[in-house]
């Protein structure tokens, strides 16, 4: 074999993996259309609860609550949205609109339908946005509408524009199924929305969500519309849209959704929709936790970023309400940093960076974690010693190797289900436990 250099000192490549912060992307060629700012809108008392949680007023709040205090003072989420319905929704509406005019940091907006009757509804709630539904494929346009057609759609969410505009509320076309829509219906759409709203002055500036609602966009360059990310971003901002008028809202019905949420960004959008942890229709929307993560490390959020430990409180939440994530869920799933195999828990005993993405403890607030399994060897347990009691001790070490014995007779036994250390900790407490501990 020719000699491999040997370098003077590990290389750790840490410009992209940095000791105290997300990963970071170095850009061999940055993307030309990457957006000068980037951030996220949030969908959790809307197509959350439209998902399946069940929302009181009160959980409402503290959701609402919880990302505000998420989000800090970074921009990092800058928008709610809130159905307004039923009397706890409006209610719900109330309290985040009274909490933002007290200084809060995300703004609260409301979903509708594009139809005149539902802009009657907000006109007097005090929001400043709404989003309102535009269903934009054929399989919406010749099927919701009676005799149905594209124009027909087209005419009926511009009457509903136009009153939105009239009541002094910025309008946000939400171009439902827009993965399966024809640009010949969005273009025309767009351009007559602009031409509604020209005479209102910016503040009414029309904002555009792309919806992926089927999660069927790819975010691939050289794939045909209507199923390009990348291509539909670009079509638009051909138009002269700006990035700051773009949102994209996708589902993860065919597990592309952070994918195609980078996509989009990289081709110059610059509003990210979804939900902290996933939460939503069907297969659940972009979660926004794994999306500013990777902004982060595109290079946004330099100055302030958001307070990643805040989002405990939230899985805390969603586990008493019965809607607790799955164990492993990336980022705040139970077992998300828990290791159950021998040599990685060796390694993280020898050097911890090994078998973990970044400081996890410390970025997350989230513990590397071991559960003991018939592979997880006396490593395991050498982990969790240190980990719970700061004792350092010797693979060799008479009473350690006495519990590894006991571990492995529970297994031989036929047991089936891995050994937490909740259940291990008073016996090493009484073999272990008067050690003095170390510093560490």
């Amino acid at each position: 074999m020719k000699q491999i250099p040997e370098p003077e000192a590990p290389d750790y490549f840490l410009e992209s993996f940095p000791r105290d912060a997300f990963p970071n992307y170095v850009w061999t060629d940055r993307p030309a259309a990457l957006p000068a700012s980037a951030w996220t809108t949030e969908t959790t008392h809307r197509d959350g609860q439209q998902g399946g949680l069940p929302l009181t007023v009160e959980q409402s709040l503290t959701i609402y609550d919880i990302l505000c205090r998420f989000t800090g003072t970074s921009g990092a989420i800058r928008q709610a949205e809130f159905f307004v319905y039923r009397p706890s929704d409006r209610a719900a509406l109330e309290g985040a609109l009274d909490r933002y005019r007290n200084g809060a940091p995300i703004e609260p907006t409301t979903w509708i339908r594009a139809s005149a009757k539902d802009v009657q509804l907000i006109r007097s709630l005090g929001v400043r946005e709404t989003g309102m539904l535009a269903s934009a494929s054929d399989y919406h346009t010749f099927h919701k509408f009676k005799p149905g057609g594209r124009n027909q759609a087209a005419q009926t969410y511009l009457e509903a524009v136009q009153i939105t505009l009239e009541s002094g509320i910025r309008p946000r076309l939400h171009l439902e199924d827009a993965t399966r829509a024809p640009m010949q219906f969005m273009q025309p759409f767009i351009e007559a929305v602009q031409e509604m709203a020209a005479s209102y002055g910016a503040d009414l500036r029309p904002k555009f969500r792309v919806c992926d609602t089927m999660g069927l966009g790819l975010p691939y360059d050289d794939v045909a519309l209507p199923r390009s990310i990348p291509r539909i971003f670009r079509t638009l901002k051909q138009m002269g849209l700006q990035a700051d008028d773009l949102e994209f809202h996708p589902h993860n019905d065919t597990w592309l959704v952070v994918a195609n949420c980078l996509a989009a960004v990289r081709e110059g959008c610059a509003v990210i929709n979804g939900t902290t942890l996933g939460k939503g229709e069907r297969t659940g929307n972009a979660p926004l936790e794994a999306i500013l993560l990777h902004l982060i490390g595109m290079g946004y959020f330099r100055d302030q970023q958001p307070d990643f430990t805040a989002l405990n409180a939230l899985v805390d939440l969603y586990a008493e309400m019965d809607q607790a994530l799955p164990p492993k869920y990336p980022l705040y799933g139970r077992d998300a940093h828990r290791t159950r195999a021998g040599v990685h828990a060796d390694g993280l005993n020898k050097f911890w960076w090994m078998y973990a993405p970044f400081n996890v403890p410390q970025l997350l607030g989230r513990p590397l974690e071991v559960s003991l399994t018939k592979d997880s060897g006396i490593a395991g347990l050498i982990f969790l010693i240190r980990q719970h009691l700061g004792i350092e001790i010797a693979k060799d070490d008479a009473e350690l190797q006495g519990l590894y014995q006991w571990m492995l007779q529970e297994f031989d036994n036929g047991r089936q289900t891995s050994i937490e250390w909740e259940e291990i900790a008073p016996l090493v407490q009484e073999k272990i436990g008067q050690r003095e501990s170390v510093a560490e």
